[in-house]
């Protein structure tokens, strides 16, 4: 893949806007909208910067015969290009406010025009994990997390107002891994936060998932 200037891209994770430690905000609203045809933009009609592309046809087809979340969307094993389910938060939801400006890994939130930040399971995608949207010109990363991503294929994209979030609504992308994140450093972040149903649900997946390495690697 063309993604040439990673290493400077990545450098950017430094910087950030507004953020959660432990990101519990519900994710269960969110617009729907029409997509239109011909890989043209998709909806909402108005997104304007959140303007995404179709995924492709064959992509959506493949998908159709794999293994399904909650959600009907597929899950994947290794694939590094998919059909993804996602939604969009914001740190000034009444829910969120408590987490103050901080990620769950300890760092602002981030969004610009090169890097934006992303919630997700830790164990279908581990923190680090770098992405792009079909249609976007942004890197994606992955620093937080949400107690109703666990267990699916949702990716949570991060937005710095409840405009935005609206803007975004909830929408099915087709994105490309850049880079894998670290299972080794999810486990290490998480160990300490099991009494949280969610996060012992993502521990005990990275556990299963490395048969038990990633504690290991991480000390």
């Amino acid at each position: 893949m063309p993604f040439r200037n990673l290493s400077l891209a990545l450098s950017l994770l430094l910087f950030a806007s507004c953020g959660s430690d432990v990101n519990l905000v519900s994710k269960e609203r969110a617009l729907n909208g029409k997509s239109s045809l011909n890989n043209k933009l998709t909806y909402p009609p108005n997104a304007g910067r959140y303007s995404t592309y179709e995924p492709s046809e064959s992509l959506v087809t493949k998908g159709r015969s794999m293994p399904k979340d909650k959600h009907g969307m597929p899950l994947y094993s290794t694939e590094r290009v998919r059909h993804v389910r996602t939604t969009a938060y914001h740190c000034s939801e009444p829910d969120h406010l408590q987490y103050g400006s901080m990620n769950a890994t300890g760092t602002p939130l981030k969004y610009s025009n090169r890097v934006r930040s992303a919630a997700a399971d830790w164990s279908v995608y581990p923190v680090g994990t770098v992405f792009k949207i079909k249609g976007m010109s942004q890197l994606f990363v992955i620093d937080d997390y949400g107690s109703a991503l666990v267990g699916t294929g949702t990716i949570d994209i991060y937005t710095p107002n409840a405009s935005q979030m609206k803007a975004w609504g909830r929408r099915n992308v087709e994105i490309a891994i850049v880079q894998w994140g670290s299972y080794a450093r999810s486990a290490h972040l998480l160990s300490g936060r099991t009494h949280h149903a969610h996060c012992h649900q993502m521990y005990a997946a990275i556990q299963r998932k490395t048969g038990g390495r990633a504690d290991t690697a991480a000390r």
